[in-house]
């Protein structure tokens, strides 16, 4: 099953830092048993949706060159406030070294004006061509349907018009 924790990027900063929300649904199915009668955002499903912010800013710093960005590593990750249905965590992620395929990302969740989740991530990003050429229309295919995502989750700010 694939999750998608990024409901809409609020702005973005190319090579540097993005902001995006996640709004939490009471009829999101994984609450059900995280945990019965007390329903909350797992952890690792807000670490994976400071993953995905860190991808997409990757992504949009890149043009959209590689299909696949994934977690590497995860240190330094602080759980501090729960996140129930009805809440929004608003998620933060700031380059912070990008050394190849490699990127170091800083990652803050906050709700309710409270940090509920900060991480220092390690994404790497590939093409699975680089691995097995044959698998390069799978690359275009993903590559075609992230772009048409991210037009979904991000609409870049008009410029001002002067009178």
């Amino acid at each position: 099953m694939r999750f998608c924790l990024v409901d809409r990027i609020t702005s973005l900063e190319k090579g540097k830092s993005l902001t995006a929300i996640k709004n939490l649904s009471l009829a999101e199915e994984y609450l059900v048993d995280h945990f019965p009668g007390f329903p909350v955002l797992p952890g690792v499903l807000m670490i994976e949706a400071l993953v995905q912010s860190g991808a997409w800013l990757m992504r949009h710093n890149d043009n959209f060159a590689f299909s696949n960005v994934l977690l590497k590593q995860a240190r330094a990750v602080k759980f501090n406030n729960f996140v129930a249905p009805g809440n929004t965590l608003n998620l933060t992620v700031e380059i912070q070294k990008w050394d190849g395929n490699l990127c170091t990302i800083q990652g803050n969740g906050t709700v309710n004006g409270g940090t509920a989740v900060s991480a220092k991530l390690t994404l790497e990003r590939f093409n699975l061509v680089d691995k097995n050429p044959e698998l390069a229309h799978v690359d275009e295919y993903e590559i075609r349907k992230l772009k048409e995502l991210f037009g979904l989750l991000w609409s870049e700010p008009k410029a001002a018009v002067a009178s």
